[in-house]
């Protein structure tokens, strides 16, 4: 049940909304575009975006070793940082090709939070809320499927509202189980069982299928609960999803062989899990499916850190700039918004093994697409990188944010099965307005 106390949220941000460098390697179709030049973002939006994708770090990113340098302080290590396609504007030196796209995007150097316990960290990163006892929140995957279906947002679709990729993301909690997103284990093998066994002819699976919705309503019919009904919900779309023509969208061996190597799925080296991911997202998104998320392993660089995120900087830049690229080039930059984040930061001062520790005090944040305005760069941090230096940035803040550009109202209120009424972000948290 949801109660909508202020439904012009949903009709947008305002109509104010708002590389040159060698190291571009954007794809044919942009480069023939003339999209990508220095100092502009194309493709922003003025509306609530259509789609999301998100870009998550399992284990939580180092923001001094990505975003964040800080070269000139001890506590920055050995790498370097370099030029962007935003003038001022430095990242490291192991992110070139995001390094010239960074006019399309912007950045949150400020972004603060108290969990820093992985399991809690990825609750809050993923619903906006720290975890609580008594009720379980929703997912911003569950909020944009509910919200997708309920409004027809781009249509009729057989494919789910929502995908997670190589991770399960976070469930749908209070909205129930028919929300839930879709789950990839891992993007370089093959999605199983997406088709009826071909050994089974048509008629005999309708009958199977009839078999089941009618043993299904008597199990209903005894145990009346909004459990049953989202199962039954999602063996329901599971049957459409198996007929649907969409499903080509998982199948990344369509793709060219230098599509696949400007992903970073074939080359060696690597996570080829993120870069097919990073492909499969862009197929979904292309397909009509509304929130995508992308997962990365491999984040929580309690040792050797440099080595780790060197490496793991390489699978990043390649295949987030070839989302962005593709995004642009087929015309959806505008109507998706893109999101980059992880549980949490880490620890300026190096530890004993060479690593960064968990560090929720600071971490950042990368936006753009749909009505995200581009090439800003919220807050900041010390020169060591200890505190906040300007402009702190709560996780409701960056919720209520994306929530907003998505057209999903932050302040809508759903009721609970224990009846809590429950807001969809921390009523806590507020627009971030330099990106609004």
């Amino acid at each position: 049940m949801t109660i909508d106390r202020r439904s012009f949220l949903r009709f947008g941000l305002g109509s104010g909304l708002g590389l040159g460098l060698g190291l571009l390697a954007a794809s044919p179709a942009l480069l023939r575009s003339g999209s990508a030049r220095a100092g502009k973002g194309v493709g922003t939006g003025t509306g609530p975006a259509k789609r999301i994708v998100v870009l998550y770090m399992h284990g939580g990113a180092s923001q001094i070793d990505t975003f964040d340098p800080k070269p000139e302080h001890e506590n920055g290590g050995e790498f370097k940082a370099v030029k962007t396609s935003v003038s001022g504007l430095r990242i490291s030196e192991h992110l070139p090709l995001l390094a010239a796209r960074m006019h399309q995007l912007s950045l949150v150097r400020s972004l603060t939070a108290k969990e820093g316990n992985h399991d809690r960290a990825r609750y809050l990163m993923h619903t906006g809320f720290s975890p609580q006892g008594g009720v379980k929140h929703a997912g911003l995957a569950s909020h944009m499927a509910r919200f997708a279906d309920e409004t027809k947002l781009g249509g009729a679709l057989a494919l789910p509202r929502a995908v997670a990729i190589n991770n399960p993301g976070q469930g749908p909690g209070y909205l129930g189980a028919q929300h839930s997103a879709f789950v990839v284990p891992r993007a370089t093998q093959e999605v199983r069982n997406l088709a009826p066994p071909s050994a089974v002819p048509a008629a005999r699976g309708d009958r199977r299928m009839e078999l089941w919705r009618a043993l299904e309503a008597d199990f209903a019919d005894d145990h009346r609960s909004a459990q049953v009904e989202g199962s039954r919900a999602i063996g329901e779309r599971a049957i459409t999803m198996t007929k649907a023509t969409e499903l080509a969208a998982f199948e990344l061996a369509q793709e060219s062989q230098a599509t696949r190597e400007r992903y970073g799925v074939t080359g060696g080296g690597g996570d080829q899990d993120f870069g097919a991911g990073c492909l499969m997202a862009r197929r979904l998104l292309e397909a009509g499916v509304n929130y995508v998320e992308v997962g990365m392993k491999g984040w929580d660089t309690h040792d050797d850190n440099f080595n780790r995120v060197r490496t793991l900087s390489g699978s990043l830049d390649r295949g987030a700039s070839a989302l962005i690229d593709d995004l642009i080039a087929n015309g959806l930059w505008s109507e998706t918004v893109f999101v980059w984040l992880g549980d949490f930061g880490r620890t300026p001062k190096l530890n004993g093994k060479g690593g960064r520790n968990h560090f929720p005090r600071v971490s950042s944040a990368l936006l753009g697409g749909g009505p995200i305005r581009a090439g800003q760069v919220v807050g900041s941090s010390t020169d060591d990188g200890m505190e906040i230096a300007e402009r702190p940035v709560t996780v409701p803040d960056l919720f209520a944010t994306v929530t907003t550009a998505i057209g999903v109202a932050p302040d809508e209120v759903h009721v609970s099965p224990a009846g809590r009424p429950i807001t969809t972000v921390d009523e806590a948290g507020e627009l971030i307005p330099e990106l609004t």
